[in-house]
């Protein structure tokens, strides 16, 4: 990875750079709409920067945004531990391709050996084949159904 990216943990006082990345990820998802159209407020997105079950790791190149994930830590009931969640994971196009998702994950595993997370989960669609073949240097496979289901009012 080049020198002048760093990557870090989105801190609450990060809220500008957390909007960098919902760009980011409008634009690498190609979905503006879901990630720009109804942007949260600067205390909402402080608020969730701070909460013990959110986490945010992005990479940064002169300020900007290239390379982010995002996701949730979900405590256990069986044992006192927890497991990570990615939510989303996405590198600026002209970035992929020169370690910034294997930076964004080091900097992810890392956080989570501190706080007692146990293991990193993260769905991949078919036909994605760089994201799979990403997970699959990273861990191991398992094959899973996915199931929506809509709560009582019908309202997703």
């Amino acid at each position: 990875m080049e020198p002048s990216l760093r990557t870090q943990v989105l801190a609450p006082t990060d809220v500008s750079l957390l909007r960098g990345m919902l760009k980011m990820f409008g634009d690498a998802f190609q979905d503006p709409e879901s990630y720009s159209h109804k942007p949260p407020s600067e205390a909402y997105l402080s608020k969730l920067l701070a909460s013990e079950t959110f986490l945010a790791v992005a990479t940064i190149y002169h300020g900007q945004v290239v390379g982010g994930l995002a996701g949730y830590i979900l405590p256990k009931f069986e044992q006192e531990r927890s497991e990570f969640y990615i939510y989303d994971l996405a590198v600026a196009e002209s970035f992929r391709r020169q370690g910034v998702a294997t930076a964004l994950f080091q900097c992810l595993q890392g956080v989570a050996a501190e706080r007692g997370i146990y293991v990193i989960f993260v769905q991949a669609d078919y036909g994605d084949d760089p994201a799979v073949e990403l997970y699959t240097k990273l861990g191991t496979r398992e094959d899973v159904m996915h199931f929506d289901i809509p709560p009582a009012n019908g309202a997703a």
